[in-house]
């Protein structure tokens, strides 16, 4: 029995029965090793109808988007259309946000490693038709900067979008038109979806959610977010073994099954190599690269990157060292628990890859002097504010606003322990794991600028 037997064997034995440990209703499973694919689907795609989910279910891959967004600008890059590092007005003069001199500085380099420093949560849905991204970006005029251009780490769903308009401009074509031409035709995908329209030609899973805990997980009241966050991950959905030909490009060194050039090889290496450290958080990588979330903390070598849509995540994970990729992806439930379980054995049995293991609340935390930290942190979701009460324990209540507040988000109050340094951790599970909370500012003995758990939310009040 050769070792991908094995692992055919271990999913069609315990898939089933971890599906129902986690709650979640269907998934997909791939891997590729040294070029040879397994993949294995079970569970059902939508609970309402009860349709089972195969190796053929497409599912939404979310962020994991970015990267796609982040290969088509790179070719970009090989082809002499697109310099990193010059600013993203040499080739989008349109582009504003609320600080001009910000603006006009941001360079295509800093977008693809989120450190261009404006507020990214930015969901503004403007319509189906091909200019949803152009229209999408001629809205960020009064989105504030956080942080001056290359300063920090903060995720940025919006400067993806704007990375997808630049393709967009480049090349003279809608982004969804981009994708199909300069990856889907070269990697051979045929099931591959840019929206519903494709998606539902195929067996296409719908996300689940639960209203409260209490609550069953019932189908998703709409299938994706807007179009025009296409670029940043809100609609594209594919099988497993989809998303495993693309990453099999990038460990092939930017060519597909046939040897043609889909990207430059240098470029594919440059990609994910370290460009920015991450304050340390436990549930994202260590550092970024030009789309790739690192991961090698702790001497894994393991690159990826994960996704999130209405009731579905997705995660993929690469160890180029061992030429091994593997994905899961699934439609509701403690995802995150399932793929600690399925993904982390797979790279334990094939590259001898342990997971970074969740971080947790320590079992008798040092006292936390939290004056640093107390006072709100706002984005345009959320209002976080910290304090600390007379028994010196430390809290933060989230009160959403905006397209939060509207999408029905309740408030939430979380006790926060010490973790390390200025990396705070929440007490309780929330979502299925303990959120870390790091507090980042310039002086060591003043109050704490950003409130970062992956993004940084600014100070707006002591």
């Amino acid at each position: 029995m050769t070792k991908l037997d094995a692992i055919r064997a271990w999913w069609e034995e315990r898939l089933p029965g971890l599906l129902e440990r986690y709650e979640v209703p269907g998934a997909a499973v791939a891997v590729d090793l040294a070029g040879e694919v397994a993949d294995h689907g079970t569970g059902m795609l939508n609970l309402s109808t009860g349709v089972t989910a195969n190796s053929d279910t497409l599912f939404q891959i979310g962020s994991i988007t970015k990267l796609w967004t982040a290969t088509l600008v790179m070719q970009l890059v090989d082809e002499g259309l697109v310099d990193l590092d010059a600013p993203v007005r040499s080739r989008l003069p349109e582009f504003r946000v609320a600080d001009e001199s910000a603006a006009a500085a941001i360079t295509v380099r800093q977008l693809l490693n989120h450190t261009a420093g404006f507020e990214g949560d930015i969901f503004t849905d403007t319509g189906r038709d091909d200019d949803c991204v152009e229209k999408y970006v001629a809205t960020l005029g009064d989105v504030p900067q956080l942080f001056s251009p290359g300063r920090l780490f903060s995720y940025n769903n919006a400067g993806y979008c704007v990375l997808g308009r630049l393709v967009e401009v480049v090349r003279g074509k809608p982004f969804g038109a981009c994708l199909r031409e300069h990856l889907f035709t070269p990697l051979g995908l045929t099931h591959a979806a840019h929206g519903p329209e494709e998606a539902i030609l195929h067996r296409t899973a719908v996300g689940h959610l639960r209203t409260s805990p209490e609550e069953p997980l019932r189908p998703a009241p709409v299938w994706s977010l807007a179009p025009s966050n296409s670029p940043a991950g809100s609609m594209l959905a594919m099988p497993a073994r989809d998303l495993l030909a693309f990453a099999r490009m990038h460990l092939d060194g930017g060519t597909d099954r046939d040897g043609t050039a889909v990207l430059g090889e240098a470029t594919a290496k440059a990609m994910r190599q370290r460009e920015v450290e991450l304050p340390r958080l436990g549930v994202m990588g260590d550092a970024w690269g030009l789309g790739w979330e690192l991961f090698d903390g702790a001497g894994t070598g393991l690159i990826g990157h994960d996704g999130t849509t209405i009731g579905q995540a997705a995660f993929l994970r690469l160890v180029p060292e061992h030429d091994l990729a593997v994905t899961l992806l699934t439609n509701g439930g403690d995802s995150l628990g399932l793929y600690h379980e399925v993904v982390g054995h797979a790279l334990r049995e094939l590259a001898g890859v342990e997971l970074p293991p969740m971080p947790q609340p320590p079992a008798d935390p040092r006292p936390v002097d939290a004056s640093r930290y107390v006072g709100t942190y706002s984005s345009r979701l959320f209002d976080n504010t910290v304090t600390q009460d007379d028994e010196h324990r430390v809290w933060v209540e989230c009160v959403p606003k905006g397209l939060a507040a509207e999408m029905g988000m309740e408030t939430t109050t979380v006790e926060l322990v010490a973790f390390d340094g200025d990396t705070l951790i929440a007490k309780e599970r929330e979502h299925g794991f303990h959120q870390p909370y790091a507090f980042v500012g310039e002086a060591a003995d003043g109050p704490a600028q950003f409130l970062h758990t992956g993004r940084a939310d600014r100070r707006t009040a002591q």
